[in-house]
């Protein structure tokens, strides 16, 4: 790494580690912790969720609680599982390819894979060591991220961020292959070594001029996803839509993302489809809209903590107690390991 580029990562704060973008905030956190008796406050946010949805959680956990037709046509696979049943499971649910794979329980968009034929699906499976998904591809052209909280005595919410998400892509010109569009882009130029597993062998392609090259399909910020907040675009018609959705799962704090066809339809209550929705632990990623300061970016986190807090304490107070030190502690263990385990694949499924 050049001194420029590493230059560049310190003064952007979006692309800083977790831990050193939380570490000075991290005694607001503790704080509530304190109050509360609990360094688990937050498992009483969301009671349906595992944990109240902070980490580990797994899509069908997610997806059974949602309205049918909200969300993709989903099968779910384990390791090792013969392949003919899962051919069986596709041909049941009516799945042809392409066609989307990721872990049941997944983190930062980790061995998320399109997958367009049998040939790759197999290839996949071989390789994937946890349980994961198979799932219609979306088509839907725009992908958003809506956070939504509402406290547990009141049937109307608040949405405090509204996120269109571009996926990390390159625009050709014609003139130079894939890997100099890469090397050129203000994101992807950080991230050669981690798309060469994908597109090493199309690296030398010519990229015709204006045609647009999808680097990753997972829209996270953790894939280069580029995030735009759309505040002004909210209002009453897309609060009852996610009214509605919290009434029907008993969410109360986290994040949907999701495809649609239209913000319009998307108002009306059609045309959407929910990838997932992620509780207590989910950031309120409108503060990586561009041009937010860290200090702009703070503010946000605290103030969408202490709602955490809040909502948590009532559930807390009516029936859904903390999680005790050891369970939670195990847990996160847990899903540390899972983590490190899709770390490592992510590395050798090159799909």
């Amino acid at each position: 790494m050049n001194w420029r580029s590493t230059w560049e990562r310190i003064t952007h704060w979006e692309l800083w580690h977790y831990f050193v973008k939380y570490y000075f905030i991290a005694p607001f956190w503790l704080w509530y912790c304190l109050r509360s008796g609990s360094l688990w406050f937050f498992s009483s946010s969301n009671p349906t969720l595992t944990f109240g949805g902070f980490e580990g959680e797994g899509k069908k956990e997610m997806y059974d609680q949602l309205p049918a037709g909200t969300f993709p046509v989903t099968i779910y696979i384990s390791p090792g599982q013969d392949f003919d049943s899962v051919k069986k499971a596709l041909a049941d649910k009516n799945l042809n390819y392409p066609l989307v794979v990721k872990p049941d329980a997944g983190s930062k968009g980790l061995l998320f894979r399109k997958i367009d034929n049998e040939a790759e699906l197999i290839s996949y499976h071989q390789k994937m060591p946890v349980e994961y998904l198979a799932q219609q591809l979306i088509k839907y052209p725009y992908e958003l991220s809506v956070f939504y909280y509402r406290f547990p005595n009141r049937q109307k919410g608040v949405i405090t961020g509204l996120i269109e998400k571009d996926l990390l892509h390159v625009k050709g010109n014609g003139k130079d292959n894939l890997l100099e569009l890469i090397q050129m882009h203000p994101t992807a130029k950080y991230r050669v070594d981690e798309l060469k597993l994908k597109h090493e062998n199309s690296f030398n392609v010519i990229i015709p001029k204006c045609e647009r090259f999808i680097l990753t399909y997972a829209a996270n910020l953790s894939r280069g996803a580029r995030f735009t907040h759309l505040e002004h675009l909210i209002d009453e018609d897309l609060l009852k839509v996610f009214d509605d959705l919290s009434l029907y799962t008993s969410f109360y704090y986290g994040r949907y993302d999701l495809k649609c066809l239209s913000l319009n339809d998307l108002k009306g209550g059609k045309n959407f489809s929910i990838l997932e929705f992620n509780g207590s632990g989910a950031e309120p990623n409108h503060i990586y809209h561009q041009g937010y300061s860290l200090l702009q970016a703070y503010k946000v986190i605290i103030f969408h903590w202490k709602i955490l807090y809040q909502i948590s304490k009532y559930n807390h107070r009516h029936g859904y107690p903390y999680w005790s030190f050891s369970r939670g502690n195990k847990f996160l263990k847990e899903a540390k390991k899972h983590l490190r385990v899709l770390e490592k694949f992510e590395k050798e499924i090159l799909v």
